[in-house]
């Protein structure tokens, strides 16, 4: 069984691994409902049941999705969703909104899709340029008081963002992209989380599915695949960084273990305020992430893959538009 870990310091206790659904509605090609469904009670059986999602996966899709599967595991799941990213008719388009009028009847259309009364954790996905973050926070902070939120988070900010934020309420937890080819957060959020007592939970940690080792050609990717549009995956980027991820294979052979598992327990050593939540579609891999607590790298296996991305990954986490919404 996957252990348990206070998730920042509001009371929230959940499993130190997680499971992000996104990809289980959008993004990542083809989804199938009721095979997700089954990922989603075999992740229970597992003790995986920090459960990830949000309002515009999908948009909404996903969050049905998962209230389906609520319905007879609610009192074990330790339930995330977010709100702030508004699409419209253009599928590529986004815009930011966390105003408080936006906060509020975001929060009911969620409870209403996810099919219960309160959500564990509540997160802005990314911060509103035009609305000062605490007056977002300071509407997420009602949402506690009424009974429908127990946590708030952030996801993506700043350091300083962080800081102003959690001055108007206290943040339960920061979610950012970090693996051990996006070191983003270990340029101040990480550090500034340990202090503050906030968890961090680390989405994408097996790099989009490259750090899987199982990802050899931007051609296997289905046409509506999110990441043949990813600059980490373009042209001579791909080639770069495919060479770095056949030493993450080579390490993981030694290790006798899977790239995924290497990953993933790389990640889980950066220390114990930080929660991973990879993605899954299938239940083979899910067991396989799930194996990956009981991974323990040793200090010369750590230095090692800290080693082969210490020159950095070729290309941008996301195309142009996206970057701007990062590090809010």
């Amino acid at each position: 069984m996957i252990p348990l870990a206070k998730l920042g310091s509001e009371g929230l206790v959940t499993s130190r691994l997680g499971l992000g659904c996104m990809g289980m509605s959008e993004f990542y090609g083809h989804h199938d409902d009721a095979e997700s469904l089954k990922v989603l009670d075999r992740a229970v059986g597992l003790g995986i049941v920090f459960w990830d999602t949000a309002d515009m996966y999908g948009p909404y899709t996903n969050e049905v999705l998962v209230g389906k599967a609520l319905q007879k595991h609610r009192k074990k799941i330790t339930l995330a969703t977010k709100f702030g990213f508004v699409r419209g008719e253009d599928p590529a388009a986004r815009g930011i909104n966390g105003r408080p009028e936006y906060v509020m009847s975001s929060c009911e259309g969620s409870l209403k899709r996810l099919e219960t009364d309160v959500i564990d954790l509540y997160y802005l996905h990314r911060k509103d340029p035009n609305t000062p973050i605490e007056e977002t926070v300071g509407a997420m902070a009602k949402l506690v008081g009424q009974g429908k939120v127990r946590g708030i988070g952030l996801s993506e900010v700043s350091v300083e963002t962080l800081r102003k934020a959690h001055a108007v309420h206290p943040i339960t937890a920061v979610q950012s992209e970090y693996s051990l080819w996006t070191r983003d957060p270990e340029d101040g959020i990480l550090q500034a989380c340990k202090e503050l007592g906030i968890a961090f939970v680390a989405y994408s940690p097996l790099g989009r599915g490259f750090l899987t080792g199982q990802i050899k050609r931007i051609e296997d990717f289905e046409q509506d695949d999110w990441r043949r549009f990813s600059p980490r995956f373009q042209g001579d980027n791909f080639r770069e960084n495919l060479d770095l991820v056949d030493q993450v294979v080579a390490i993981a052979v030694e290790k006798q273990c899977t790239p995924s598992q290497l990953a993933l327990a790389w990640v889980l050593a950066q220390g114990d305020h930080i929660f991973p939540i990879p993605g899954t579609k299938r239940i083979k891999y899910l067991e396989e992430n799930a194996a990956a607590v009981n991974l323990q790298l040793n200090p010369d296996e750590l230095s090692r893959l800290h080693e082969v991305f210490s020159a950095g990954v070729a290309g941008d986490r996301y195309p142009e538009l996206g970057m701007k919404f990062i590090n809010g």
